[in-house]
């Protein structure tokens, strides 16, 4: 009966890392975090942030503890997303960052971006960099 409890032993120990990596490999991959943002035209879209101070400086401006770097900036690629399915296009959650102030080849509305996206990349937001700057977050969703 000794010989067979640390055998047991071990082979409870082997199930039980086998049920929590997985769990531990997903809480080591990035985080993400989803929030709604709108600009002065009042339309509303969803951006996907993985970066973990980005996502806290996100969670601080929806909680008003900051007012710094209040708009967003970032990439977009020129199709939806299935978080942001209302819209042709969506910030590539790598490149979003936030700022106070911008250049103005960079700045266009939420529905504006979406009735030009085909001239995106070009004269209209080179390298399809997007700075709305009126955009603001409204709040964090649940993840999609």
């Amino acid at each position: 009966m000794r010989r067979i409890t640390p055998k047991v032993a071990a082979l409870v120990a082997i199930a039980m890392l086998a049920l929590t990596a997985p769990a531990q490999a997903q809480r080591a991959a990035a985080p993400e975090a989803y929030f709604e943002f709108t600009d002065s035209t009042r339309e509303r879209a969803v951006l996907k942030l993985t970066d973990p101070a980005k996502i806290q400086h996100a969670r601080e401006l929806v909680t008003g503890i900051t007012n710094d770097r209040p708009h967003i900036l970032g990439r977009i690629v020129k199709r939806p997303a299935p978080y942001n399915p209302r819209w042709s296009y969506h910030y590539n959650p790598e490149t979003v960052d936030f700022f106070d102030f911008a250049i103005e080849v960079c700045d266009a509305s939420i529905p504006y971006v979406e009735d030009h996206l085909d001239e995106a990349g070009g004269a209209f937001l080179p390298g399809l960099i997007w700075c709305p700057w009126s955009s603001r977050l409204v709040r964090e969703i649940p993840v999609p």
